[in-house]
């Protein structure tokens, strides 16, 4: 996993990628601490610096991870890796701590921000405010690089994993906006909640190969559903509501910036990373097999 890592952590600088995204993000932190922190004597860096500019993320990830995997698997390497006597879940691990260990060069610069900040006078509880605000957001783009790494690996087209990786980032910022558009009560609920069940019975068809066996999952998914909406339809726009609360991928980070520190929202970046590497490992593991 070690020499995964050092390999990818050199290829990103070899060429300009790694130089031109250390500066893209830099840059912008830079100049909303110039204009608020300084300009205005504002010491709060983790609302004014951090929150008004983690919108960069949408485009900072996608470039970032696009060419994890799917670099991998255009050239034909992802064999060789395959192949070799390290397991599909070092190789995942390898490549997101190298992209984790160039995201946290920008995070580094922050630092500095946040220090100069305390040198000018701020006091110490709004310095312990800015590094918790700076660890969250650390947590929140490594979370976000787990799922672009994902979705690069579902393709072998860097192109086509930037876009996917930008378009699922882009959701998941303007979903809070999006949720407010479902209140439209249980009927809404029950028609998404169909659409996932059919998913669900596709995805059992296609790994069992029996279209009876798909069939009979979505008739089984399906009543279950008519039967809820008919016995207790308030339970599935609570449930409908909290599905699109976990999709709110950037609200925690507002919330935590906005109070104080609060463990629920480290445990649902931790929890976010976690499942998507997971995911990663075992997508590599099964064309492993195959």
């Amino acid at each position: 996993m070690y020499a995964i890592f050092k390999r990818e952590f050199r290829a990103e600088f070899t060429g300009m990628i790694g130089y031109v995204l250390t500066a893209f993000l830099v840059a912008a932190s830079g100049l909303y601490f110039l204009a608020l922190n300084l300009g205005y004597g504002l010491p709060d860096f983790s609302y004014y610096t951090l929150y008004r500019t983690e919108f960069m993320l949408l485009l900072y990830i996608p470039v970032l991870t696009m060419r994890s995997l799917a670099e991998e698997r255009r050239s034909g390497t992802d064999q060789l890796l395959l192949t070799s006597p390290v397991s599909a879940g070092e190789i995942v691990l390898g490549k997101f701590f190298s992209m984790c260990s160039v995201f946290a060069l920008p995070c580094a610069a922050d630092l500095v921000m946040i220090l100069v900040l305390r040198i000018l006078g701020c006091t110490n509880s709004s310095l312990i405010s800015n590094l918790a605000g700076l660890f969250c957001y650390y947590l929140l783009g490594c979370a976000a690089i787990a799922v672009g790494e994902y979705l690069s690996g579902l393709t072998e087209n860097q192109i086509v994993a930037a876009v996917a990786g930008f378009s699922a980032l882009l959701l998941t910022y303007l979903m809070p906006s999006l949720r407010s558009m479902f209140n439209a009560g249980s009927a809404v609920a029950l028609a998404v909640f169909t659409g996932l069940a059919a998913a669900a019975a596709l995805g059992a068809g296609l790994r069992s190969r029996s279209f009876v066996l798909g069939c009979l999952v979505f008739s089984g998914l399906a009543a279950m559903l008519a039967a809820l909406f008919a016995l207790k339809s308030a339970w599935l726009t609570e449930a409908f509501s909290a599905i699109l609360a976990a999709l709110c991928f950037f609200t925690p980070f507002e919330e935590f910036v906005n109070g104080s520190f609060s463990i629920p929202v480290v445990v649902y970046y931790l929890s976010v990373t976690g499942l998507f590497l997971f995911l990663s490992a075992q997508s590599m593991e099964k064309r492993r097999w195959n």
